[in-house]
């Protein structure tokens, strides 16, 4: 039987579609890896190998790598507001001034600058 170049056209149309579909697949499990990359995630290795573990699980765990990979910000870690990062510096402020009081309190030091409060109070005359 003689082959015609339309099924040769046909059998290149097959291989370029399971090629590109192939790849497609591949790109879209890297997705949660590139943002991670994008936002210097600290876990980026362990997103891409689960990327690679979601195509065996019938993509069951993707979603949750997209939200794993998203909700990092380097700027913030994984806080949800801006306004706790404030917060978090004042508490490291008082944190900072309690280890100055102990430290002072140990070596014997109790002169009025260590008995300040933490809140910030000026000290008694």
């Amino acid at each position: 039987m003689d082959r015609g170049p339309l099924e040769y056209v046909a059998l290149g149309l097959i291989v370029f579609v399971a090629l590109f579909l192939i790849y497609a697949i591949i790109f879209i499990h890297d997705i949660p890896y590139k943002i991670a990359q994008k936002r210097n995630h600290p876990h980026q290795e362990a997103i891409h190998y689960g990327g690679w573990v979601s195509m065996f699980t019938l993509h069951a765990i993707w979603p949750f790598l997209w939200i794993w990979a998203t909700l990092y910000d380097a700027d913030r870690g994984y806080q949800f507001s801006s306004e706790s990062s404030a917060s978090n510096q004042q508490m490291l402020d008082k944190l900072a001034a309690l280890e100055k009081r102990v430290a002072a309190f140990e070596s014997g030091q109790t002169d009025k600058s260590s008995k300040q409060s933490v809140s910030g109070e000026a000290p008694t005359s």
